[in-house]
């Protein structure tokens, strides 16, 4: 097999595992959860991002990975991390919360398309021997950041109120979300 079908067989087979943990265990436990408390969660998974600048560190990456590549990636993650902090940091000022929340998630996620289209175009997968210890973010992280993006993108889009059962098995209303 050459390395660019092990490398796209990689990045689609990353995705199944995660949604299969995800549908198991993560979206069953969001639910249950207040809407911002929900994409809370994902905001802590997302302030790690931080660590995309790892593509432009020499010596951690090949030197023949394509450099366009390498900086949109590094920088597009970099921004992602910063706002998820951001949206952290202003948990309890919710209008900045909220801002900060669809920000990062618009910004992630459009990061995540760009930088597939990117390797696509840049021929990546020919390339993969170049992304050094990245090919780990690539092949196991991403898949998960990108469906967590999908997960708060819909409870950010999503409207009127939700519902999480209460430890009696009655429903309880967890949207609009109480001002304490």
């Amino acid at each position: 097999m050459s390395p660019a079908t092990i490398f796209q067989l990689h990045l689609i087979l990353g995705y199944v595992p995660w949604l299969l943990c995800v549908g198991a265990y993560v979206l069953p436990r969001l639910r249950s959860m207040d809407r911002a408390e929900a994409l809370r969660v994902i905001a802590t998974l997302h302030s790690f991002r931080f660590f995309g600048l790892v593509f432009i560190l020499p010596g951690v990456v090949g030197p023949n990975l394509p450099g366009d590549f390498a900086v949109m990636a590094a920088y597009g993650d970099f921004a992602t991390g910063v706002l998820a902090m951001l949206a952290l940091v202003s948990f309890h000022v919710r209008p900045l919360f909220w801002l900060f929340t669809s920000a990062f998630n618009l910004v992630g996620a459009g990061d995540v398309i760009i930088d597939y289209y990117h390797g696509a175009q840049f021929g990546l997968p020919a390339l993969a021997g170049q992304l050094g210890a990245t090919y780990a973010i690539v092949i196991i992280y991403v898949p998960l950041l990108m469906i967590t993006h999908i997960v708060a993108l819909y409870l950010l889009a999503r409207r009127g109120p939700a519902t999480a059962q209460s430890p009696d098995g009655g429903a309880v209303s967890i949207w609009p979300p109480q001002t304490r």
